[in-house]
């Protein structure tokens, strides 16, 4: 007896296609350099400047992180991973990002860098010392590339929770009891940036840090452009790598939109999201599970409003993985979660904002009235 084929209605949603499995078209940016001068094979950490350092580390703590070292003018923050501190916050009389350190594989790609670039390769000042090469790139970012002496040891770390899955029973007889608690940092992921010179920037990374591109974003119309978004990974071979260890959009004004440190696992990001709340935080967006990259997120402000995201469970790309390809928009953020808000998308017309965009159409940059009403469409999208 012949059975009637059941036809089950095509389900579509807000994110099909928004990963282009086909990659670029002919002539579009290949991802990556022909010939860097290095490799980066990590971010080291990161750099600010702030007023009030004791108020800084009372919210590092409460975030998740430990004090790698403190002096009257500087906080070392780290992870439980071993390897470099996560960040270091200079005393100064405004709260601003500084910029980027990324680590060298080996010592001697600092000498290469240095020959290259012009520039000197200096000691470090990070706890364990080594060396550095200060740059700067063509947004005007002050990096470093470091490659570390004594590297921290590791701490100890927040348990996974072991959990049951359909008729796979790996847990009987105990209870689930999450403790609230801050999320304990494990390591720098990443950090995003905003640029009116994004394919400038973008080529300065690819050439000079050897990175390469997972995924590039584009406005919708305007793919014959180039894309206005690129999420950048480290090139270790064929070791896996973090999805993106930097991403760059374009956009009205120049400087740090978040950053992002791993912990252990949803429930980690769940319970120290409470405890920050707990303690008058105030979250921007979150919690949900990310497209491009497809890391479990959770973003929240500290004091002096800078974006701070804990993620866990990334993806992994190695060398021969080449970009993705999608239209930028609001609703291809998230697989799933709450809808992005205002603070996150950095929606609001501040009276910065309003000057930045102003600068960004007047000066001498990518930014121009059709990439910036794309940019709106986008937001809206």
């Amino acid at each position: 007896m012949s059975e009637t084929p059941v036809h089950q209605p095509d389900v579509k949603t807000a994110h099909q296609d928004l990963h282009s499995g086909q990659g670029a078209r002919r002539r579009e940016h290949p991802g990556r350099s022909r010939n860097p001068v290095i490799k980066v094979a990590d971010l080291a950490w990161l750099e600010f400047e702030k007023p009030d350092l004791e108020r800084s580390e009372i919210f590092a703590r409460d975030f998740g992180f430990q004090v790698a070292a403190r002096t009257e003018s500087e906080l070392w923050l780290r992870g439980t991973f071993a390897g470099t501190p996560c960040m270091v916050i200079r005393r100064g009389h405004t709260s601003r990002f500084i910029g980027p350190a990324f680590r060298a594989a080996e010592r001697a790609d600092l000498d290469r860098l240095a020959r290259a670039t012009g520039s000197d390769v200096r000691d470090s000042d990070a706890p364990g010392g080594g060396k550095a090469v200060h740059l700067l790139d063509p947004s005007g970012f002050p990096l470093r590339v470091v490659h570390v002496g004594e590297q921290l040891p590791a701490l100890p770390e927040q348990r996974p929770l072991l959990l049951n899955f359909g008729t796979d029973h790996r847990r009987t007889n105990a209870t689930q009891r999450p403790p609230r608690e801050p999320s304990r940092i494990q390591r720098l992921g990443h950090v995003v940036l905003e640029t009116r010179v994004f394919a400038q920037a973008l080529n300065w990374y690819l050439d000079t840090l050897g990175m390469i591109v997972s995924d590039f974003l584009f406005l919708d119309g305007q793919r014959d452009r180039g894309p206005v978004m690129a999420f950048i990974r480290c090139d270790l071979g064929s070791m896996p790598a973090d999805h993106h260890t930097l991403a760059m959009h374009l956009g009205p004004g120049t400087g740090y939109v978040h950053s992002a440190y791993q912990v252990t696992d949803l429930d980690s990001i769940a319970a120290g999201g409470e405890y920050l709340k707990e303690r008058g935080y105030r979250r921007s967006w979150g919690i949900g599970r990310h497209i491009q990259g497809s890391q479990l997120f959770d973003y929240w402000r500290d004091p002096d409003r800078f974006m701070l995201e804990h993620f866990a469970d990334g993806d992994l790309f190695s060398c021969d993985v080449e970009p993705g390809w999608a239209p930028m928009s609001t609703s291809g953020l998230a697989q799933w979660g709450p809808p992005a808000t205002r603070d996150f998308l950095g929606a609001g017309p501040s009276p910065q904002r309003i000057r930045d965009v102003v600068q960004a159409l007047r000066g001498d940059n990518e930014m121009d009235p059709a990439r910036l009403l794309g940019l709106l469409k986008a937001a809206r999208s």
